[in-house]
């Protein structure tokens, strides 16, 4: 191994220090199965969809607790039907122990379902310090959103840094996942610039079948040309086929430089697959190590 590539493999270690994952609130039974493969006080994200209710999203995050990990409750702004919604969950998350941590999000609705449009009214509200939470997560997109424009992109991860300085709550940011390190390190480099030092935490999916990955990346705007999938290690002429994020990781390790980009670690959108992403890092971790 050339001194460049041991580098590489001390940075991509580092990265991997500590990732975290994402699970839905129907995943439990996943994460019991994968219990004895992720390591004790892993962050775990626990989504917040429309076919769950108040009691299903609880009990998740009870059972991330009860496993030894950390949970990190979602709280989709536009599927919060009343204020009563937001204190009825942030409540419920206080009397568990299971509040410090939370992800803030706009949510899939195009209307709001009550008072609150995007992430930054929930933290505008003034309700997450006042249930406990001392940390809150969100959302970073290194494409773009589909739906929304860069300037007003831009514009609301400035004000909701600002707004969690604030209220004296700790933030960090989880980007969107892609399949192309470039624009992400790029992204990184831009929000540094503008005086955001909030962790970044780059969204990379799990290994899982490439019919999926790409279904995923058209929903959310993720660029899939065929030049970027040859990079990442997709076979668009065989979508039946699986890939993980090697490559990826190798590539962002390479261009990753702590003084310019600040604070990053990984987060893993695993698709389900639990298991399978936590078994996927240590093989990684083990290879890197080698």
């Amino acid at each position: 191994m050339n001194p460049f590539n041991t580098a590489s493999a001390a940075v991509s270690t580092s990265l991997l220090e500590d990732f975290s994952l994402e699970m839905t609130g129907k995943d439990v039974s996943k994460l019991e199965e994968a219990r004895d493969t992720i390591p004790q006080g892993t962050r775990v994200n626990i989504t917040f969809l429309g076919n769950e209710d108040l009691e299903m999203r609880l009990s998740a995050a009870r059972a991330v607790k009860q496993l030894g990990f950390v949970p990190v409750p979602h709280i989709s702004a536009r599927r919060l039907g009343s204020k009563a919604d937001f204190e009825g969950f942030l409540a419920g998350l206080r009397n568990d122990g299971t509040c410090d941590n939370v992800f803030t999000v706009g949510g899939d609705p195009t209307r709001p379902e009550g008072p609150y449009e995007d992430s930054l009214s929930l933290i505008e509200s003034g309700l997450l310090p006042e249930y406990g939470v001392r940390h809150v997560g969100v959302s970073g997109y290194p494409e773009g959103h589909p739906a929304i424009p860069g300037p007003v992109l831009w514009s609301a991860l400035r004000n909701k840094s600002a707004a969690l300085a604030a209220q004296g709550l700790e933030g960090s940011v989880i980007t969107q996942f892609g399949f192309d390190v470039d624009p992400v390190l790029a992204w990184v480099d831009r929000v540094r610039g503008m005086g955001i030092g909030l962790p970044v935490r780059i969204g990379v999916p799990g290994p899982a079948g490439v019919r999926r990955l790409m279904s995923y990346a058209a929903r959310f705007g993720v660029g899939t040309s065929a030049a970027i999938a040859k990079k990442y290690g997709l076979s668009l002429t065989n979508l039946m086929g699986t890939a993980g994020p090697d490559r990826f990781l190798r590539a962002l390790a390479d261009g990753y430089e702590p003084a310019r980009h600040g604070e990053v670690k990984v987060h893993f959108y695993t698709f389900g697959g639990l298991r399978a992403t936590s078994e996927w890092v240590a093989r990684f971790r083990k290879e890197l190590q080698a």
